[in-house]
């Protein structure tokens, strides 16, 4: 692995009300550096964010090095960047034995997101309770006041109406807050998506969880981003050693959902994970690619812009190194 050093750069005094959307006036375009933009580690499942003090956030897994597979994957770092070009590591925030409830011999810290609300920065990760982790996985949850640090475990996961969140398979938790303030779950894996309205409260659901239908050989992977006042539910889908990203477009943040195709096609990685969301008037799709490691057990974040067409469907990325 190569060393880089991340450079910080000055804060922008832009704003933004939601935790997957931002209404930015559009400026000068974006010119964006060389992919993959983190190589002093490998990080995978980028959960992309802008937050009140305009700095775009990534919240990433890590994958290990050497490679041992996902079973040791551990330790969440943050990275921001106010130019798409350089990143600073805030380093890490969140590891597997701050997890109470988690299985002992920890691991097991897969994709993560991140949201904003009633002041404060609620981090959800999956992550299982007992040595059988396949059956057992389970929505964590870390509080901070601040973006990029300081982060505290909850003593419990996420709850259900009818116990916690989770079961065999159920992993990449996504947490959409509308712009009414309501705040969703979509949560799942091994071709279900599951999704229930949250509790003002960021640490329980409000309804049973639901099946999402309509959508078209969901693998993993799941995110929601709203744009001109439709929703639209992108994801991994299960072709064999390289996956693809899809999305499907609703009214409703509760579907139907009506699929649309392909937006990001197989790259050097056998799985895909991405998110999108909006930063200075352009939007931009991350994910994850193994150029730098040629393993796909070595992941790398890249980043690439992501048009939409006047109908509002979205345009296949074009993938630049």
């Amino acid at each position: 692995m190569r060393n880089l050093a991340l450079i910080s750069v000055s804060v922008l005094a832009l704003a933004s009300t939601s935790c997957n959307t931002t209404k930015d006036v559009a400026q000068k375009p974006i010119v964006l550096g060389a992919n993959p933009i983190i190589t002093h580690m490998y990080t995978a499942d980028p959960s992309a964010h802008v937050w009140e003090d305009g700095r775009l956030y990534l919240y990433p897994s890590h994958d290990i090095y050497p490679a041992r597979g996902c079973d040791l994957m551990d330790k969440y770092h943050v990275f921001s960047t106010d130019d798409m070009v350089n990143w600073t590591d805030h380093g890490e925030i969140v590891n597997s034995d701050m997890v109470k409830w988690g299985r002992k011999d920890g691991g097991f810290m897969w994709a993560p997101d991140c949201a904003y609300k009633n002041g404060k920065y609620y981090f959800y990760f999956p992550h299982p309770s007992e040595e059988n982790w396949a059956t057992s996985w389970k929505v964590g949850i870390a509080v901070s006041d601040k973006p990029d640090r300081d982060f505290k475990v909850l003593d419990e996961p996420m709850k259900a109406p009818d116990g916690y969140v989770g079961g065999w398979n159920m992993i990449d938790p996504c947490l959409f807050i509308d712009d009414d303030g309501t705040p969703y779950l979509y949560y799942g894996g091994g071709s279900h998506l599951f999704m229930a309205r949250v509790k003002e409260n960021m640490t329980e659901l409000a309804e049973p969880l639901k099946e999402v239908e309509g959508l078209v050989d969901f693998h993993e992977g799941a995110w929601v981003h709203k744009y001109n006042g439709k929703y639209y539910l992108s994801y991994a889908d299960n072709f064999e050693g390289a996956n693809r990203m899809h999305y499907c477009m609703s009214d409703s943040p509760a579907g139907p959902w009506v699929y649309k195709g392909m937006i990001l096609a197989s790259q050097s990685c056998a799985m895909t994970h991405g998110s999108i969301v909006e930063y200075k008037g352009e939007w931009f799709l991350f994910y994850h690619t193994s150029d730098l490691s040629h393993k796909n057990e070595s992941r790398s974040v890249a980043v690439d812009k992501l048009y939409y067409n006047p109908d509002g469907t979205i345009r296949l990325v074009s993938q630049h190194r």
